[in-house]
């Protein structure tokens, strides 16, 4: 690109031209032999009077890149191996298998490789086979290298009645017969899960079946909804679960024919249908498959389950977030319908759906359940979350949310569940054409996101019991929540470890955190907060061990959390111990020993109480420590030294063994103005002030002769002509003082140790460098090799013959120029007349004049190199009349 600049200037008859720039520049800024136009207004004046200065500049192009048709990935990841067939505990007496740890079964070698995202059935069977043909290669005797065993690798993988009972779901009845609507409820009876997804699985029924069957858990009966049928739909059976299957199209409307088969969303289709029924069993599931995974196609999806009627919109899918996402966000602004997105597998990524404001975030978590006891979770290492780029930051994210912060945009993720691959969940996968079951370990925060869908549909089910409305746009009710303590240790587990990268926010903390938004749900509780009640919640002491000392008062204060104001009381406590109506614990005096102390704190309101233990450790008194040390010294230069003391209270300090004008302060600092040389032993006392107890480290003092400082030898090079500068290398104790000797005449050195030399003149020359202790008087010298060598020969030229025209004929003339060694040349020409203008290719310089006028006129060229070489010419121009 030709940049074009033209200045006014003082009223002179002349134009100037400046070219300037590398010529690797101008080359690759295209074809530099084109005309450069002149596009700059001129006052109305005489042509022969005007005035200007132009600067033609090289510069690269940048071409915006053209933004490509967005498409939404599933976020599934299985582990690579194919499970064992599970038992049939659960299928013979449902929940049997709640009690038990997760099934455990080791990764084969030849898969243990294989990366987890999006992995399907057929790549981890292709795998296995790869692998044992050239096992068996290798026994026959080929030259493939040998097959070496790994460390084994092992998956765990839960099932539906592990998962209920680690995350506080109901049991499912024996029966479900003669349900109450209550315990139908439980189940999420009466409320619709919309799968949306792209493209087909032609095996979902059989594949639910075996699911169903395998763990118990209630069949669903198979529903066909006409392309023609009315929306919205009519109300879910508050009996049994009911499951259908439709086709969308872009426009939010119903195909007749399925889309086609892909086996990566095939597999996240059979994972999103089966964990959405096996935490809400009684639900009615309509999945949506979307023609392909466009956004297009796939928003399409969501707006036919807008018209389908209320429910959950479970979305395992997404795309990297854009400035686009805000003209698709109104697909999720339809009342009563809650929309729910994983917040896919990249880490600190942000994706689409799940950032918009109005959809739920799903992030993911490490399981660990034994079946007994509480679960344990960490934040998934693959999770996704972070903060847009482009949405703004919704009113439900505020600082009133622990942990929270002031958010500078929308924060994902809200909320979080179980999405590790490796503490996976169970699902059933039937290729095409096949009948065979194959049953895999799933994770990804594809799988959080259809288990958080059927919460909702059991949440909605509670709330239709008291004739409350679905939840809808759910935010602010989670928000709210977990801006009141109790209720959010009662409805989420906080997740507090694990991390999903290296930046500052990717680490798991308490509160709030972008890995595992609020935390994931003790969905008993969870269902009741948000059905509309209040769970009464007592008091949270948190215990910790406390340390003191013998003689310095102790006082912490207790951790607790609380809905109300609290009374404190202490059960355990020494003599001497007190509690503060705020809690703060106070011992004046403490004494040496370990002390089991039960801080008991009752709500004011509720009556409810709870216990923390604090085990307080009271150290007994001990000696200072003081460490021993080296120091070494130069004789007759101060020396300065600090010990270092650990000691309970403030020491004071004396010497023994200690040289004559050597002397410690108060602060522990060893002087000696004046250090003798020899070895010296000094034993420095500590005592502590309030004990009387005294510790003791010897300091080995080495006082070692002065020694000359050191002037380091080196070659200085230079030019003839131009300024020499060169700062002297030479260490000492003390300031130096810098004299020179078989110098050249003009050059000079500074009490700083820098050499100057304004004029070299050509030649090579020793020049000694003498560096004196300002102190001790010791001088150090080294010799400097200076050469300074002959300025490089002229060597540019230009040639510029003279242009001869009739006016009104266009006339043209070539600048040549030649800079042998250069890098770059700056020309420029003066003296042009109005109309004329000039062209540059590569060292050459063409002056064009469309309507000469008659006239003499000579042109001052200029030109400079990189080299500092500079040389002019003139061209004469003359313009006869026609």
């Amino acid at each position: 690109m030709h940049i074009l600049k033209t200045t006014s200037q003082s009223p002179v008859f002349s134009r100037t031209v400046i070219f300037s720039g590398v010529m690797l520049m101008l080359s690759a800024c295209g074809d530099s032999s084109q005309p450069i136009t002149q596009n700059t207004a001129v006052s109305a004046a005489p042509a022969e009077l005007a005035t200007g200065t132009t600067t033609l500049q090289a510069e690269l192009a940048v071409v915006p890149a053209e933004a490509a048709n967005q498409l939404a990935t599933p976020t599934f990841h299985v582990a690579p191996v194919l499970l064992d067939a599970p038992g049939d505990l659960d299928a013979d007496a449902s929940q049997r298998t709640a009690l038990m740890p997760a099934h455990q079964q080791p990764i084969p070698v030849a898969t243990q490789y294989l990366s987890p995202k999006g992995l399907t059935v057929d790549q981890i069977r292709s795998t296995q086979r790869s692998f044992e043909r050239n096992a068996s290669t290798n026994v026959n005797g080929s030259a493939s290298a040998e097959l070496k065993p790994m460390a084994t690798v092992a998956v765990s993988t839960y099932t539906p009645a592990q998962v209920r009972a680690a995350y506080n779901l109901t049991a499912i009845p024996a029966s479900l017969t003669g349900l109450t609507a209550a315990q139908a409820a439980q189940l999420g009876a009466g409320q619709t899960i919309y799968i949306v997804n792209a493209y087909h699985d032609p095996n979902i029924v059989s594949e639910l079946n075996n699911f169903n069957q395998k763990f118990g858990l209630p069949a669903c009966t198979v529903k066909t909804i006409a392309t023609t049928a009315s929306l919205p739909l009519p109300t879910a059976s508050t009996t049994g679960c009911e499951f259908s299957v439709v086709y969308a199209n872009a426009a939010g409307g119903m195909n007749a024919s399925a889309p086609a088969y892909d086996s990566g969303w095939a597999t996240e289709i059979a994972l999103d249908v089966q964990w959405s029924h096996a935490i809400a069993p009684l639900a009615r599931i309509v999945l949506i498959e979307a023609p392909d995974a466009s956004i297009n196609s796939l928003t399409g999806g969501i707006a036919l389950a807008n018209k389908m009627g209320p429910g959950a919109v479970s979305m395992s899918f997404g795309a990297v977030e854009g400035s686009w996402t805000a003209s698709v966000d109104a697909v999720f602004g339809t009342a009563n319908m809650t929309y729910l997105a994983a917040t896919g597998d990249y880490g600190t990524q942000v994706n689409w759906p799940s950032v918009s404001s109005k959809v739920v975030a799903v992030g993911g978590t490490t399981l660990n359940y034994s079946g007994t006891g509480s679960r344990s979770e960490s934040a998934w290492s693959g999770t996704g979350g972070g903060v847009s780029a482009y949405t703004a930051t919704p009113s439900y994210q505020t600082a009133a949310v622990p942990g929270m912060g002031t958010p500078v945009r929308r924060t994902v993720a809200d909320v979080s569940m179980n999405a590790d691959p490796n503490s996976g969940q169970y699902v059933a996968v039937i290729n095409p054409g096949s009948a065979t079951v194959n049953w895999i370990s799933a994770g990804g925060t594809s799988l959080s996101t259809p288990q958080w869908a059927g919460i909702v549909a059991v949440t909605n089910a509670s709330r239709a019991l008291t004739a409350k409305a679905p939840l809808g746009a759910v935010h602010a009710s989670l928000y709210q929540q977990a801006a009141v303590p109790g209720n959010y240790a009662k409805a989420f587990a906080d997740v507090t470890s694990g991390s999903h990268g290296s930046c500052g926010s990717c680490t798991a903390k308490s509160g709030y955190d972008q890995l595992t938004g609020l935390g994931t749900p003790n969905v008993s509780d969870f269902v009741t907060l948000m059905g509309g009640s209040t769970v009464a919640t007592a008091p949270v002491v948190t215990g910790a061990a406390i340390s003191g000392k013998v003689g310095t008062a102790l006082s912490f204060t207790a951790s607790v959390t609380a809905a109300n104001p609290v009374t404190y009381t202490l059960s355990g406590a020494p003599a001497g111990m007190t509690i503060s109506t705020a809690g703060v614990v106070n011992w004046t005096t403490p004494l040496a020993g370990t002390y089991s102390v039960t801080v008991n704190a009752t709500d004011s309101k509720t009556a409810l109480v709870d216990k923390g233990v604090y085990t307080v450790t009271i150290a007994p008194a001990v000696a200072p420590v003081v460490t021993a040390a080296t120091i070494a010294g130069k004789a007759g230069t101060a020396l300065s030294y600090t010990v270092t003391t650990s000691s309970d209270y403030p020491v004071t300090y004396s010497l023994t063994g200690a040289p004559t004008g050597m002397s410690i302060s108060t602060a522990g600092v060893i002087s000696w103005a004046s250090p003798v040389l020899g070895n010296y032993s000094v034993t420095v006392v500590a005592t502590d002030s309030k004990t009387g107890l005294v510790g003791k480290g010897v300091m080995s003092v080495s006082i070692t002769a002065q020694t000359p400082p050191v002037v380091t030898a080196a070659s200085i090079s230079g030019k003839a002509g131009t300024a020499l500068s060169f700062t002297v290398s030479a260490s000492s104790v003390n300031p130096l003082t810098y004299s020179l000797t078989g110098a050249p005449a003009g050059m000079s050195i500074s009490s700083t140790g820098v050499v100057s030399w304004a004029a070299p003149a050509a030649g090579t020359y020793p020049v000694t460098v003498i560096a004196k202790d300002s102190k001790t008087g010791l001088s150090g010298q080294a010799v400097y090799t200076v050469t300074i060598t002959a300025a490089a020969p002229t060597g540019l030229t230009v040639s510029a013959p003279a242009i001869t025209g009739v006016a009104g004929k266009s006339v043209s003339g070539v600048i040549a120029i030649s800079a042998p060694g250069a890098s770059w040349v700056s020309v420029s020409i003066s003296g042009a007349p109005l109309g004329m203008g000039f062209s540059m290719s590569g060292l050459n310089i063409t002056a064009i004049w469309p309507a000469p006028v008659t006239g003499s006129y000579a042109l001052k060229i200029t030109v400079t190199d990189s080299t500092g070489r500079t040389t002019s010419t003139t061209m004469p121009i003359t313009i006869t009349a026609k």
